[in-house]
């Protein structure tokens, strides 16, 4: 999609302000219930790190907070998203120290925290590169950073899941939300999104260092992680 940052921004928040109430739904249907795995695996590797204080960015309904939370209960958690309606789910679950916030402009001081995650979020955002320097500014000197996101499988896998992403999901997403044109920008947006070793680049040249990459269900998501020297 080719949009300038403003324009990108404002709709995709439109996108997630009107899906929010029906989103964790379409979430497990569409992927099979697979996602809570995807962030269950997430929130082990970030309890291995033991941190006392985490950033999860683009945080949504709250559903990586709320893993992180139960995997972590001695950190200060902080979920910040620029979507209010989609915070307002979040805030069912009882999960606490949420803000609006736009990624590219963190109400953070420097160094503030140990850990920032962002699942499924970071491809959504106007500007990769000034997301991932946003999130070193905030890190910690030796603090980590955790990325969930979808990526494009290797064939044979890939003509097929080509299909479902262009063809099924957006007419499922449909019936369940309502919006279709969520679920192509979707589609589109994991096209265009790097994944693999282009992402481990991304993240060396905004200065981070051990850049991992582990393919989920054969790349069709992937989680990363890097740290800030």
């Amino acid at each position: 999609m080719a949009l300038d940052g403003s324009i990108q921004a404002n709709s995709v928040r439109a996108y997630f302000s009107r899906i929010a109430s029906r989103y964790d739904l379409a979430n497990h249907l569409l992927s099979g219930g697979i996602d809570v795995l995807w962030r269950l695996r997430a929130a082990k590797i970030v309890q291995q790190w033991d941190p006392s204080s985490i950033l999860d960015l683009a945080t949504g309904s709250g559903d990586l907070a709320r893993t992180l939370q139960r995997a972590c209960p001695k950190a200060l958690l902080v979920g910040a998203d620029f979507c209010e309606p989609m915070l307002q789910v979040a805030r069912a679950k009882k999960l606490p120290n949420l803000v609006v916030a736009d990624a590219l402009e963190l109400p953070f001081a420097a160094h503030s925290f140990e850990v920032v995650t962002v699942a499924f979020g970071l491809r959504n955002m106007a500007s990769w590169t000034g997301a991932l320097a946003e999130m070193h500014r905030v890190l910690t000197p030796g603090g980590h950073l955790l990325i969930l996101d979808f990526g494009m499988p290797n064939p044979p896998i890939l003509g097929l899941y080509r299909f479902y992403l262009h063809n099924v999901l957006p007419l499922i997403a449909t019936l369940l939300t309502g919006e279709r044109s969520a679920y192509d920008y979707l589609a589109d947006s994991i096209e265009t999104f790097p994944h693999g070793a282009a992402m481990c680049e991304r993240l060396q040249e905004s200065s981070y260092i051990n850049p991992t990459y582990a393919p989920l269900l054969g790349g069709i998501a992937a989680l990363y992680t890097a740290t800030r020297p």
